[in-house]
């Protein structure tokens, strides 16, 4: 097999790749450092605030590193965060050439890093398995470029578009299997979130079962009426509740009580409940980079009202319940004419169990 820059890219991504769920609010990256055909360093950034990928990969090349080539996923960085400039390094190590996936989404960056590269003498190519590379990193660019979370939406419905019955019964519409594959899910993505009718109704934990590493949980309650003792306060850190801005003198026990067992997130009013686009900015300056939406139907209509949902995947269940009083998937204002409805690019489909799990992007 012929070792080309794509051959080494794509061994960089898989380096990448094995710090996913764990890097936010920096992107995943990895690197290698290539000698005569030969990978003599790889490196990975493994957590925000440790050492970028390009350090380690050129830590583990040693002397090795003079006259190689460096393969990197995102274009090295050029000014001080919790670690210094990795150009700095990478010109110090005497790298001949950088080999780069794709430029860095970040305004502060952006062209720099390879900028200063070549001022250096050091060549430089741009634009290795960009496309691949740019998927791998969709949450850091919708965040560092829009300041908002990337917005996953999770469904697990009927047949018919249903999540719960006229009675409210919900327990359990998919397979076991799509139920641990959604658990999975969670351990990927910064915070959880419902909104209150979700946790009256289902009094869910939104744990991770598989994950030492639980993701936020937010509650979207703009009336404050969370009960005290729901399963969501039980885990030992504390919630985020997203509620409306108070007023003098609106001080309730309620939010007092809440305000013990949560942190309370107060946003703009829209039409007497939580404007949501206030929210995700406020929720952004908080380092929450992506968002896994789990319900209910009001909560997700409106989301997809606000043009605030980048991909959607939904478990379907072979199962069909009706009634017009049953719970709907997705609610909210909806569209008037068919032209209008939202449309997905990149769909996927695929078998969980019983049912069928459908996965795209909101164009």
């Amino acid at each position: 097999m012929k070792k080309n820059h794509e051959y080494y890219m794509s061994i960089a991504k898989r380096l990448a790749l094995k710090a996913k769920g764990r890097t936010s609010p920096n992107p995943m990256v990895g690197a290698l450092v290539v000698k005569r055909g030969r990978i003599v360093g790889r490196g990975y950034h493994k957590k925000c605030g440790l050492a970028h990928a390009e350090v380690e990969a050129l830590d583990a090349a040693g002397t090795l590193s003079k006259g190689a080539s460096l393969y990197v996923t995102l274009e090295p960085c050029t000014h001080f965060g919790k670690t210094p400039p990795c150009v700095d390094r990478i010109i110090k190590s005497g790298i001949s050439e950088v080999i780069v996936g794709m430029l860095d989404p970040n305004p502060l960056n952006n062209g720099k890093g390879i900028h200063i590269l070549r001022q250096n003498k050091i060549k430089v190519l741009v634009g290795v398995l960009e496309e691949d590379l740019r998927k791998l990193n969709e949450v850091f660019i919708k965040y560092i470029t829009k300041k908002i979370p990337f917005v996953t939406v999770k469904v697990a419905e009927s047949l018919d578009g249903k999540i719960a019955t006229s009675r409210g019964d919900s327990k359990w519409i998919t397979s076991d299997k799509s139920r641990f594959h959604a658990h999975r899910l969670r351990q990927d993505y910064d915070a959880v979130m419902v909104g209150v009718n979700t946790v009256l109704r289902d009094n869910p934990r939104l744990d991770a079962w598989f994950s030492s590493r639980q993701p936020m949980k937010i509650i979207v309650d703009s009336q404050l009426s969370t009960p005290r003792d729901a399963n969501v306060f039980a885990a030992k850190s504390k919630p985020i509740v997203v509620t409306l801005s108070s007023r003098p003198g609106q001080e309730t026990e309620n939010r007092k009580m809440l305000s013990e067992k949560a942190r309370i997130l107060e946003v703009k009013e829209k039409e007497g409940q939580v404007n949501l686009r206030d929210m995700m900015k406020k929720l952004a300056r908080l380092e929450i980079t992506s968002i896994l939406v789990e319900g209910g139907g009001t909560l997700i209509g409106s989301l997809f009202d606000e043009v605030l949902v980048d991909k959607v995947i939904f478990f379907i269940s072979p199962k069909i319940i009706g009634g017009k009083e049953a719970i709907s998937s997705v609610m909210g204002k909806g569209i008037a004419r068919i032209e209008q409805a939202i449309k997905l690019k990149d769909v996927r489909w695929r078998r969980s169990g019983e049912d069928f799990l459908i996965e795209g992007y909101v164009k």
